[in-house]
């Protein structure tokens, strides 16, 4: 996994600083263990794993900054692995403060979404969906069972996939 370095001549003559002199110092510098390096290397050559977590793990070995290895900048790791340096960052600073594992699998989501029927609500859907089809069809819809618990009044606005949520947990 190495990583290519380029030299190039400025238009005035002068050349460029050499090996990452004057680029911005890291904060969060990964140095793997060979026990962690190993790990990687045998989860990205079997295949079998979630795409994010099999991308996290490729990042990890290209920007190892222990003795021998690659130690690419993230620009170069980003290009590497097709994915954002944004995404290099974040990786090597759950990897730093967090641990290996924690760097490979996502980030939990914070969310807390609030229940769109409370338990009336939902007793009187449950009491709609068993009752008779309206005149003209065979059977409810999840679009017409939302349409009548509001025509009825007893939600404001209800989505067809809450419906299906809603009678899929209960039966």
């Amino acid at each position: 996994m190495p990583c290519r370095v380029f030299s190039a001549t400025l238009p005035d003559g002068n050349r460029p600083p050499s090996d990452r002199e004057g680029t911005v110092a890291k904060k969060y510098r990964v140095t793997l263990t060979a026990e962690e390096r190993a790990a990687l290397e045998a989860m990205i050559s079997r295949g079998k794993a979630d795409a994010r977590k099999l991308a996290h793990a490729r990042i990890l070995p290209r920007a190892d900054e222990a003795d021998g290895a690659p130690a690419c900048t993230d620009e170069e790791v980003a290009s590497a692995t097709e994915t954002s340096t944004r995404t290099v960052e974040r990786v090597r600073r759950r990897f730093v403060e967090e641990g290996l594992d924690s760097a490979l699998m996502p980030k939990p989501t914070k969310r807390i979404y609030a229940r769109a029927l409370d338990g009336a609500q939902e007793a009187h859907l449950i009491a709609l969906a068993c009752s008779a089809p309206p005149d003209g069809k065979k059977r409810w819809t999840l679009r017409l069972l939302a349409e009548r618990v509001v025509d009825l009044g007893h939600a404001e606005a209800v989505s067809h996939e809450t419906v299906r949520r809603t009678l899929q947990e209960t039966s």
